[in-house]
């Protein structure tokens, strides 16, 4: 294997394409990544071309915040079907919608007991590499704020 393709195998990949932001090796500056549109204000959760609210091509990319709010949540009890790449033996999880700064929700799982979820939890951004066959993929969730 040539020294180009060895590096290339050991390169973290986002899990989705213009979702994350930041240096992918250093996971301390990995923030999820935004859109906001210069003409009407929308935030748009990755990096859009065309506002989603007004159709103008008057959008810039944002970071956004690393700090939320769970605003809603449910906790999978049963291993998901298809090609799940969580713990094994399966474990159940809280899947919540985290209400972000600039008026956002995202899907995410949370990194907690189970026991801890509650409606308004002051959550932050934790990205994480997940090792899928030849390549480091970075993923995220959130986790519950210190203090």
């Amino acid at each position: 294997m040539s020294t180009v393709t060895q590096n290339a195998a050991r390169d973290p990949v986002a899990i989705r394409d213009g979702l994350l932001c930041g240096p992918l090796s250093q996971l301390a500056q990995v923030r999820l990544a935004g859109s906001k549109c210069t003409n009407c204000g929308e935030t748009s959760l990755g990096t859009v071309k065309i506002c989603p609210n007004c159709g103008r091509d008057s959008v810039q990319n944002i970071a956004l915040g690393n700090r939320g709010v769970l605003w809603s949540f449910t906790i999978v009890r049963h291993r998901p079907p298809g090609n799940y790449k969580g713990p094994d033996p399966f474990v159940p999880f809280g899947m919540g919608l985290v209400e972000l700064p600039e008026g956002l929700r995202v899907l995410s799982p949370i990194q907690c007991d189970i026991d801890k979820l509650k409606i308004g939890l002051a959550l932050q951004f934790k990205p994480y590499v997940r090792h899928d066959d030849d390549r480091d993929v970075v993923a995220f969730g959130f986790e519950p704020t210190q203090g």
